[in-house]
């Protein structure tokens, strides 16, 4: 049975400058939001706009993300025809093996998008927070009589060269692309996020692989050759929220907007477009008589005995007597300590910060970094963790690091 729309979502980015955070994890399966991971968000935006199959391509450190996503329950996913299919790269007759760009990723895959005789197929990212209903996106696509759309945001001008950039005419038909320019023409970055027919898709896919010089990507490969062949192609213009959480800094700065939903543009409590995730199984969260909470986010299992403030705190977190939590974003089954101080920065999943222990400091208006702690790193008591440090491994007590 066809399809009319499938979606293929790029998975497999090793998020280097997430640093300790990424070391043994997926970008796509980074926590998120306090019961979240950013993988939730692509795959919520599919079953909300009516797409039933999704096919995930993983290829760095796939182990926790692969087992997240089993079989698509959490999202309504879990179908006999269509649902989440997980594609790792593997030996071909032709010799294929790894992934070695976004546009061979999908042309490895193309048997699977066969299957089910899309007439469309919607690439996504699987390392962004956004909330997008795609089937506006393909009614906008149909519309223009389009053969490739590409959902655009407006960023400002002084931002725009660090993007790809779709210059458009005034009925939102692409002109030029420009990646990264010196000079920009535009200020409609590119999301990532793209809608090509599939017979137009199959027929450049197999195209660039046969270019012994392509570098087998999306924007610097298919898309000018889809201009150079002056093919229907046409601009989306979203406005919702987007962010691309690919440093430590935009992953701070997303999870502290989560906490100001009226201003920020994300709201995770919106019940008409509901972010989907897989339940921790852990029992209701306790705030002690002689703790302080303050515009947080509280989730599953914690145990709150100290003080926290405009913080993230995920499921199992323990925050014992006299310990502060400020402007801090705390992954799940963490402990900190009594007397601890934990101020803007970023402690990954199991991680256990010792008494009177310092990590990072108070945000200020000149600007410092976002500390950082990966996962399962034993912080020592009395340890003192500069604003700028990043850790990936234990720290002895009295130590300091910056």
């Amino acid at each position: 049975m066809a399809k009319e729309m499938i979606a293929m979502l790029l998975a497999g980015g090793q998020g280097s400058r997430l640093y300790a955070l990424t070391q043994k994890l997926a970008k796509p399966a980074v926590p998120f939001g306090g019961k979240y991971r950013i993988i939730d968000f692509p795959l919520s935006n599919c079953v909300n706009s009516g797409i039933d199959t999704v096919g995930i391509l993983t290829q760095y450190q796939p182990l926790v993300l692969n087992e997240y996503i089993g079989n698509g329950q959490p999202w309504d996913l879990d179908r006999l025809h269509g649902g989440v299919h997980v594609l790792p790269p593997y030996q071909q007759a032709s010799g294929s093996d790894w992934y070695k760009g976004t546009a061979n990723a999908i042309y490895q895959n193309i048997s699977f998008i066969e299957r089910y005789n899309p007439q469309y197929v919607i690439i996504l990212s699987g390392d962004q927070i956004c909330k997008q209903d795609y089937s506006d996106f393909l009614r906008f696509h149909k519309e223009k009589g389009a053969e490739f759309s590409v959902a655009v945001m407006e960023v400002p001008w002084d931002e725009a060269s660090r993007f790809g950039l779709m210059v458009a005419d005034e009925d939102s038909r692409i002109t030029e692309f420009q990646e990264k320019p010196k000079n920009p023409k535009s200020n409609l970055a590119s999301m990532g996020i793209y809608i090509f027919n599939w017979d137009i898709l199959k027929k450049y896919l197999i195209e660039d692989e046969a270019d012994p010089n392509s570098q087998n990507d999306f924007g610097n490969n298919i898309i000018p050759n889809l201009l150079r062949d002056g093919r229907n192609m046409y601009a989306y213009r979203f406005d919702g929220y987007w962010k691309d959480v690919g440093t430590i800094s935009s992953l701070w700065e997303a999870n502290m907007e989560v906490l100001d939903p009226e201003h920020s543009g994300i709201n995770l409590f919106d019940e008409n477009w509901k972010i989907y995730s897989r339940n921790s199984g852990m029992t209701g969260h306790r705030i002690g008589a002689d703790a302080e909470v303050q515009n947080s986010m509280i989730t599953d299992g914690c145990r709150i005995h100290g003080k926290v403030k405009h913080s993230i705190l995920f499921a199992g977190v323990s925050v014992e007597p006299g310990a502060v939590v400020e402007d801090a974003v705390v992954m799940g089954g963490t402990v900190i300590k009594a007397g601890a101080q934990v101020r803007h920065c970023i402690i990954a999943e199991n991680v256990v910060i010792g008494e009177n222990a310092v990590v990072g400091e108070a945000l200020s208006e000149g600007g410092k970094g976002v500390a950082t702690v990966g996962a399962g790193v034993y912080i020592g008591d009395n340890a003192k963790i500069g604003p700028n440090a990043m850790v990936s491994e234990n720290v002895k007590g009295g130590e300091e690091q910056w």
